[in-house]
């Protein structure tokens, strides 16, 4: 028994840097596959745990500008990268773009560009139905919030889900290490930091301090930013469309997702790249994405279909929800 728990605990502890490790070792009984695989989750835990950091280190205009900045940064590589491309592949870029693209998405740490897509598939295949993988519908808010990404239903990656993209060596490898990202993200603000500290000490600024507000305190934000679409999308806003599931359109969502919030208008046409489908539904991604255009960098944006701006259409999903 002894000889078991110390397995079960060593194995775990590998996952935290190869996800992969040990696969066999996240398969206990079926009834108990939605239970919080906590020692696994340790490093969201403490993710949350080094926000407390900030009592201790300070903050800084530095800091706390570079805090913001990669909130930005990351949340458009979440949503235009791990969303509206490896999920689905709304737009087309190179074999270089696309890898550098999945390393800036996993400096989220949001796990593997494989894993975040196959899920993200899967919630469309069975939005808001019992196979859901995060619907607060059939689970509430908790589970669809952070519950479910902590489960070990939800550990590994189903690559049968996200074939297209499984066969880049690159990908794979990228998704099962998928803490070397943000440990590098880490290594960087520090020595960063560090050296502002020593050439220009008038900022104010640490290693340490650098550390706190550029990832643990961002990444938290961007964690639970991101996590609003799965949790609030299907519950709270209106929806425009009869999609046959719980899909609501949000401005203030899309306004600190950078565009997602129209979740009911991608539950409809979720190949768009563009998600605000009118003028007046701010999606800063696509507007980014449509710039990266301009330089070659991505190309065949797909486009909002004609039928999408059709009254009647639109007609019907406001009455199937009223």
């Amino acid at each position: 028994m002894e000889q078991t728990t110390f397995r079960t605990i060593a194995v775990s502890v590998i996952q935290w840097f190869d996800v992969e490790y040990g696969a066999d070792a996240l398969a206990p009984a079926t009834d108990d596959l939605d239970r919080i695989h906590w020692l696994r989750c340790f490093s969201l835990i403490n993710l949350h745990l080094g926000c407390l950091g900030a009592f201790l280190v300070g903050w800084s205009w530095t800091a706390v500008g570079v805090a913001a900045t990669l909130y930005l940064v990351r949340m458009f590589a979440i949503t235009g990268v791990y969303h509206r491309y490896f999920a689905h592949r709304t737009f087309r870029t190179s074999r270089l773009m696309q890898f550098v693209f999945a390393v800036l998405g996993a400096s989220s740490a949001q796990r593997g560009p494989l894993w975040w897509a196959a899920n993200h598939r899967e919630h469309h295949r069975s939005s808001d139905t019992p196979a859901d993988p995060h619907s607060p519908v059939q689970r509430g808010f908790w589970w669809s919030h952070a519950g479910w990404f902590m489960s070990s239903r939800h550990l590994l990656t189903d690559y049968k889900r996200i074939q297209d993209f499984a066969r880049f060596r690159e990908l794979v490898w990228l998704n099962r290490f998928d803490l070397t990202v943000p440990l590098a993200l880490i290594a960087g603000l520090y020595l960063g930091g560090a050296a502002l500290e020593h050439v220009a000490p008038a900022l104010q600024v640490t290693g340490l301090q650098m550390v706190v507000w550029g990832f643990f305190i961002s990444t938290t934000v961007l964690f639970h930013g991101t996590c609003t679409i799965n949790s609030l999308a299907h519950i709270i806003g209106r929806p425009r469309y009869d999609t046959g599931d719980h899909s609501r359109n949000n401005f203030f969502l899309a306004l600190i997702t950078l565009g997602e919030g129209w979740h009911n208008n991608h539950h409809m046409y979720m190949s768009c790249t563009r998600q605000g489908f009118y003028w007046w539904e701010i999606d800063i991604t696509y507007y980014v994405l449509k710039a990266l255009s301009w330089t070659g960098l991505i190309w065949d944006l797909k486009p909002v279909p004609a039928k999408a701006y059709d009254r009647a259409t639109q007609l019907r999903g406001e009455r199937a929800a009223a």
